[in-house]
């Protein structure tokens, strides 16, 4: 069963390169509500914790790197079929492979700086959700 919330962060290349506001605008006028939104930084324990799934990847002491080294943008967006809907407004992983005008094509560096993160299904969009945010916080 699908649910309408999905979580995303700007990650910090966007950040650094200004991009908060246009990526911003682009969830928007996809018809995403911002139901939680901060401006924050990752720490090393929390970046280790929410990418731990990948800790036997060889690619991991540098994502945990990437994701320390400046402020995100981290979010719960609502909007029917909100996961399935925010993944193809992101794009491929891979910004060289990613469908024009998607946010990873326009903002993205390359393929481990690729802007934002979108939640992969409903499941974690929840448990990603509940990472970052108390209930407190989400209206």
């Amino acid at each position: 069963m699908s649910t309408n919330r999905t979580f995303t962060m700007i990650k910090p290349d966007a950040v650094e390169n200004g991009h908060i506001g246009a990526i911003l605008e682009k969830i928007a006028s996809a018809g995403f509500k911002i139901v939680a939104m901060k401006y924050t930084q990752l720490s090393l324990r929390d970046a280790q914790e929410f990418y731990a799934i990948h800790k036997e990847r060889p690619f991991f002491g540098e994502l945990v790197e990437f994701m320390t080294r400046g402020p995100i943008v981290s979010a719960i967006l609502e909007k029917e079929n909100a996961v399935e809907d925010f993944r193809a407004l992101i794009g491929a992983t891979n910004p060289a492979e990613a469908a024009e005008g998607t946010i990873r094509k326009l903002f993205a560096t390359n393929i481990a700086e690729n802007a934002v993160h979108g939640s992969d299904s409903d499941e974690n969009a929840a448990i990603e959700g509940a990472f970052h945010f108390s209930g407190r916080e989400i209206y």
